[in-house]
């Protein structure tokens, strides 16, 4: 067994030895082929060494790449890749080079080395991710990038003085964003963590976590942590609109008015100059045929902004609405008619809606925000308006066919 074990490590070695032969004579890929098996083999007898020559290896093919970068003749993927693959053979030389020998002695042999090495190398880690996004690889940028990112926490660098790392918070946002592009969203969610540390960040990296996590809801307890997470962050930071727009869009398509009532009335209890709150609130009463409330919680929207077109023709259809409500409550059930005074309050309540509906037509003329034609037509019939409905007829001639 002794002959066998010590058979094993000689092979091992043997390839450590041909690797490095190969090094020398310049066929680094070969090298680096050879190499692999001993590098992972409990049976290589110095792997520090070993993991140093693949660092070596990977340097020396990245260095072959960049003087060609310089004439532009370089295959940017094999500079980058080499670069990464160096680095990270570095790191592993380091986890080896630590460790104490047979006498339990420790004797650092190539930290210093590949420490200064990529101490100045590691901006092309950085430089090598633009490089491969130009070129249109994107999964080279994001692993260059990655690598960039991650080697700012070396231990190569643990005791040495890096210059300042000016481009970090950019390398993490653009790591998480092409993640997230490509539907990653493990890596997006890792590299979006990095960039919502730093201040300038901050905001678009929450904003893509917050996107990360509603792309992944699957579950109701999925949407729960979704919608609690929003709260919590818009409660956090309540000058940050995109919180309570995100809040808004998700109120808006799930289509539970009750639950956005709630919302929207604590909104408006927060902020009563918040009219988007109002706004959401009036439309959340408008489905439920809260008539009254909505057109008071619309009323509130545009005392804040007098020319919200959406608001003001949406109090003219909620009071067109109460108006048909109040007719069918006093017709006469016998004679299916109203008494003059009966008729009066329904054309008060007609008439109101149309102030608001006319109102609409003069701020959107062209009708690109609001409907307003058909809901006014319906009004001047019911008003025995003639006159107005030719005039809208002549806008719109499919009026006639109501």
């Amino acid at each position: 067994m002794m002959a066998v074990a010590a058979t094993t490590a000689f092979a091992q070695d043997n390839l450590v030895k041909e690797a490095k032969r190969l090094f020398n004579s310049g066929d680094l890929d070969k090298a680096a082929s050879v190499l692999a098996p001993a590098l992972n083999s409990s049976e290589t007898t110095d792997k520090a060494a070993a993991w140093n020559l693949m660092n070596d290896i990977k340097y020396k093919a990245y260095q072959e790449e960049f003087t060609n970068f310089a004439l532009k003749k370089q295959n940017t993927n094999r500079m980058v890749t080499s670069l990464i693959e160096g680095f990270k053979a570095a790191e592993e030389c380091e986890k080896y080079d630590i460790l104490p020998n047979e006498k339990g002695k420790v004797k650092v042999r190539f930290h210093k080395a590949n420490s200064e090495r990529y101490k100045n190398e590691r901006q092309w880690l950085y430089n090598g991710g633009v490089l491969q996004y130009q070129d249109k690889n994107m999964d080279g940028a994001i692993k260059a990038w990655g690598a960039y990112i991650e080697s700012s926490k070396s231990p190569l660098f643990n005791d040495i003085t890096m210059p300042a790392d000016t481009l970090l918070a950019d390398a993490a946002y653009n790591t998480a964003l092409l993640a997230y592009q490509k539907q990653d969203f493990d890596t997006a969610k890792k590299f979006a963590d990095v960039a919502a540390s730093f201040p300038d960040k901050e905001d678009e990296a929450m904003n893509m976590k917050l996107f990360i996590q509603k792309e992944t809801c699957v579950t109701a307890a999925d949407s729960a942590a979704y919608l609690a997470e929003l709260k919590r962050l818009h409660k956090a930071k309540p000058e940050k609109d995109q919180y309570f727009n995100l809040l808004q869009g998700y109120y808006s398509t799930m289509h539970n008015y009750e639950a956005t009532m709630a919302w929207a009335k604590e909104e408006t209890e927060i902020n009563p100059q918040n009219k988007m709150a109002w706004g959401m609130l009036g439309e959340a009463q408008m489905n439920t045929e809260k008539w009254e409330d909505a057109i008071e919680s619309f009323k509130k929207a545009i005392e804040i902004d007098p020319e919200w077109v959406n608001c003001i023709f949406n109090i003219g259809v909620c009071l067109n609405n109460k108006a048909n409500a109040l007719k069918d409550q006093l017709m006469d059930k016998k004679t299916m008619g109203l008494t003059n005074a009966n008729a009066e309050k329904v054309k008060a309540i007609l008439r109101e809606a149309m102030g608001y509906l006319e109102k609409a037509r003069v701020l959107d003329p062209e009708r690109k925000i609001a409907p307003w034609a058909y809901h006014l037509y319906r009004i001047y019939y019911s008003l025995e308006m003639k006159d107005k409905m030719a005039e809208l007829e002549a806008i719109d001639p499919s009026l006639k066919d109501l």
